[in-house]
């Protein structure tokens, strides 16, 4: 299954498909078997890197369309 990541307006990036999660040292979280889960977009998580509702209790809004992105700058 391919990996998909989904924006939710006035929430977090939705994650389903095979995936790791690594935090800045490259260390894998442990995700018991989780094909789906939710990544905090806010920053009002009291469990970061993972989403726990708070957007949504605090009012976060945030709304994204799709879009294309310029190609990128080639390394020099």
């Amino acid at each position: 299954m391919a990996t998909k990541v989904s924006v939710l307006n006035n929430g977090p990036l939705r994650i389903e498909g095979e995936f790791t999660v690594c935090d800045a040292l490259g260390k894998e979280y442990g995700l018991a078997g989780r094909t789906v889960l939710s990544l905090c977009r806010c920053g009002l998580s009291e469990n970061k890197p993972f989403c726990d509702g708070n957007h949504a209790r605090q009012g976060f809004q945030s709304l994204c369309e799709a879009r294309d992105l310029p190609p990128p700058k080639p390394k020099v």
